[in-house]
């Protein structure tokens, strides 16, 4: 009998689980999948990714802490004062749900680069998951705790009635915190999402050379070699595109004039490099200048997405680098 009762109060709780963050936790899970799956084209990912990132930890984290739902404003003195606070409606939930995503989304992107994750698209989507759903559990145990009557519910209705008693049609505070709630999360979405959508994404390309303590660093690259003598450099290409991309990388030595025109330029090198989305792909090259003893110039670093064109230029790059350098050795030295 003891085993009936318990499987019994158990399923009882099941049924009590609040609906609306059980959906939550499985639209977190499901965002998740959809923003990391392989092949997913940039429309289906830019549509899990608005509620991931803008809505769906919000809703959780003020679940937690309005567990209650709105009071109705004829209750005596004596239960307004009672333990549990005063609760809020469905549209001010739904209104506080997109402003506490767009705080919580910046937290979880300035802590990412602390742990061993890294910052990519998948470990974003993975952590902002992480937390709407360990968020909700925690909201679904505050509410359950509350008593039934005070318990929060959705009933978008009543907070549409709500509105509509408002004397003299002047918006009350929870109606303006809404209004600018949902101003925010709009002015979010086109600067974080459709923005970045529309332009393409990114490309970053960086040089680096080696420390003493084996450490990669970046500006350190040496602004003489001998003559014969090659640079060591780490080309850096980090992917944020939206999808895996071909890149051919072309290191050219250019002799530059006073007035900036590019005189002479000879292909030293040409690499070509497959990084997948959100990802950084680094490589270790040797670059070895042709130019004579005494003579300065400048090693362009070219970037192209997929083949470069008959003559690569530092303008018609994707994206460039480059550096100084002048050979030294031979009679010139001397």
């Amino acid at each position: 009998m003891s085993h009936e009762t318990g499987t019994l109060t158990r399923f009882a709780v099941v049924r009590r689980y609040p609906i609306d963050l059980a959906a939550v936790s499985v639209g977190a899970l499901l965002a998740y999948l959809v923003a990391t799956a392989g092949g997913v084209d940039g429309g289906p990912r830019l549509f899990a990714t608005f509620p991931l990132a803008l809505f769906l930890p919000g809703y959780a984290l003020v679940s937690v802490l309005f567990p209650a739902g709105e009071r109705d404003a004829r209750e005596t003195a004596t239960a307004a004062t009672a333990t549990h606070p005063r609760g809020i409606d469905t549209v001010e939930h739904l209104g506080l749900a997109f402003v506490l995503s767009i705080a919580i989304v910046p937290a979880v992107v300035l802590a990412l680069p602390l742990t061993s994750w890294g910052l990519t698209t998948a470990s974003i989507a993975a952590a902002l998951a992480l937390v709407t759903v360990a968020v909700a559990q925690l909201g679904a145990v505050r509410r359950l705790r509350t008593p039934a009557a005070e318990r929060f519910t959705v009933s978008l209705t009543a907070g549409v009635r709500r509105l509509r008693r408002d004397e003299g049609a002047v918006a009350t505070v929870s109606s303006i915190v809404l209004v600018l709630a949902i101003a925010t999360a709009a002015g979010a979405l086109l600067v974080g999402f459709l923005f970045p959508v529309s332009a393409g994404g990114f490309t970053e390309l960086a040089l680096y050379s080696e420390a003493d303590d084996g450490e990669l660093v970046a500006g350190n690259l040496p602004g003489e070699v001998e003559s014969g003598e090659s640079i060591p450099v780490t080309i850096a290409i980090e992917n944020q595109e939206g999808e895996d991309r071909d890149y051919t990388v072309v290191v050219q030595e250019q002799v530059v004039s006073e007035d900036g025109e590019v005189t002479e330029r000879a292909e030293l090198r040409r690499i070509d490099a497959s990084v997948s989305d959100g990802a950084t792909g680094t490589g270790e090259r040797s670059i070895a200048p042709t130019a004579a003893p005494g003579e300065t110039v400048r090693i362009s670093v070219l970037l192209y997405h997929d083949e470069p064109p008959a003559t690569p230029t530092n303008e018609n790059a994707a994206e460039e680098t480059h550096f100084w350098v002048t050979v030294t050795g031979g009679e010139a030295d001397e």
